[in-house]
């Protein structure tokens, strides 16, 4: 075989657009600045703090210090322009900006990176960005409940019905059901704060993995960046992306929450519920079928939760099986990083648009609460608490009472009281005060209850706190 069918076999190994050598695909694997560029900010920001460091301590020249600097802020400004070029030959955000730099600044810039290397310094911008991250979701995240409460406020007495197994149980509120979103987004917002303190420790400085012989000063660029202090161990410093992670995590769960409601509300806008309505710029029509008017956003939300989902178990994948300190595996945690906190800013901005704009439909809503028997339960509970009936044979009357109103095609509230005394003969007219909708809702007051008073009440707790 020649040499030029042996070269031809072996590129054709590499395949498609690597073809001409190893080294284009080594470049293509390598390269990370397609999408870690979105560092740049938090790249300078890092240099900006080491480098005030190291005049500071002695280790470089404060006019070295100044020449990088003004270098950056113009590198920035260049980047923030969008007249910088990339160059995937570069690799990296890193090697992009100092490259650039050191074009701008001559030999100071050479002298940037002493007491660094790119494992802390990807290390600090990472957790820069994610800070930043956990920030924006909070602010979005109190944006929507805010949203809710409001809702809730409106319809803290609006009757509809309640369930369980997607059937109809009891009546509730919608002010009630609106509130239990709030619970969770409550939670969601605690989890992200959570993790938000845990992961403001500045690892800058901790060098490839052990450390520096310089004599730096990790605690004033842990300041200077805002953090509460240095990592304690190199080690971990360079190979730790439990701030990831964690908010990866919190992101999948609010995810899950933004889900369920997106649910509740394409189930709600379907024909045979009719409980709520979206405007037009929610919602979308049909190619074919002009009647239709469809909760795309809704269902958006709810599809977009698996991208937030794979991302953290992309990451979680990545990470379980690397030995200490730093691999290039890590390189990993940026793509899914990006994708599942720009899906979440999207989910919950609609979210929090849908939640504005949706309008319930009260009489239908309190329509579907008095359907299937709903205040059985309180007729159970009235057989108790006036006729000191024992629950369970409480529970056996009220069943018996059902049977007979479902052959007579009536309603609870509108069954003749003789026909319950056939039952037990102990019930009187004062029944007829629990059997309605209304009354059942009203008499929910046990804390965290469906009661308009209780509700009321905890919106009001809720308001202090966001």
């Amino acid at each position: 075989m020649s040499e030029e069918a042996k070269k031809s076999g072996a590129n054709t190994m590499w395949g498609g657009r690597f073809s001409s050598s190893p080294s284009a695909l080594m470049e293509a694997i390598n390269a990370s600045i397609d999408f870690d560029k979105r560092l740049a900010s938090e790249d300078i920001q890092g240099s900006i703090a080491h480098s005030a460091m190291l005049a500071k301590r002695g280790i470089i020249a404060e006019s070295d210090r100044d020449a990088i600097q003004q270098g950056l802020q113009r590198v920035l400004g260049e980047i923030e322009s969008g007249s910088f070029t990339f160059s995937t030959a570069l690799e990296d955000i890193h090697m992009n900006v100092e490259s650039r730099l050191r074009e701008i600044a001559g030999d100071p810039a050479a002298r940037l990176h002493t007491a660094r290397s790119r494992n802390d310094q990807v290390a600090v911008d990472v957790r820069l960005w994610v800070r930043n991250a956990h920030d924006r979701a909070d602010e979005q995240i109190t944006n929507l409940i805010k949203v809710l409460l409001d809702k809730a406020e409106q319809h803290a007495g609006t009757v509809m019905p309640g369930f369980t197994h997607l059937q109809g149980a009891q009546p509730v509120t919608f002010g009630h059901h609106l509130m239990a979103y709030v619970e969770m987004f409550g939670r969601d917002r605690g989890r992200f704060r959570d993790s938000r303190v845990r992961l403001n420790e500045s690892p800058l400085g901790a060098g490839a993995l052990a450390g520096t012989s310089f004599p730096i000063d990790r605690h004033m660029t842990a300041k200077a960046l805002g953090f509460d202090g240095p990592t304690r161990n190199s080690l971990d410093s360079v190979s730790d992306r439990d701030s990831l992670l964690e908010f990866m995590s919190a992101a999948a769960i609010c995810a899950v929450h933004l889900s369920r409601l997106a649910e509740e509300i394409v189930i709600w806008m379907s024909a045979p519920f009719g409980f709520v309505r979206l405007p037009d710029r929610w919602t979308t029509g049909s190619s074919m079928m002009p009647q239709k008017r469809n909760p795309d956003a809704a269902e958006l939300v709810r599809g977009k939760t698996g991208r937030i989902f794979g991302s953290l178990m992309s990451l979680l994948t990545v990470m379980k099986g690397l030995p200490l300190a730093y691999a290039k595996d890590t390189q990993e945690d940026k793509e899914p990083l990006f994708d599942a906190a720009d899906t979440l800013e999207i989910v919950l901005a609609a979210m929090t648009g849908m939640v504005q704009d949706l309008e319930p439909v009260p009489g239908r809503m309190a329509a579907v609460a008095g359907a299937g028997y709903s205040t059985a339960t309180d007729l159970a509970d009235w057989l108790v608490r006036s006729l000191n009936i024992p629950f369970r044979d409480a529970h056996h009357i009220t069943g018996r009472i059902v049977s007979e109103a479902e052959k007579r095609g009536t309603s609870l509230e509108d069954l003749a009281l003789d026909v319950m005394q056939a039952v037990e003969p102990k019930i009187h007219k004062g029944i007829y005060e629990v059997l309605s909708v209304e009354n059942s809702v009203r008499s929910r007051t046990s804390f965290g209850g469906t009661s308009p008073v209780r509700v009321t009440e905890q919106i009001a707790w809720w308001r202090e706190r966001v």
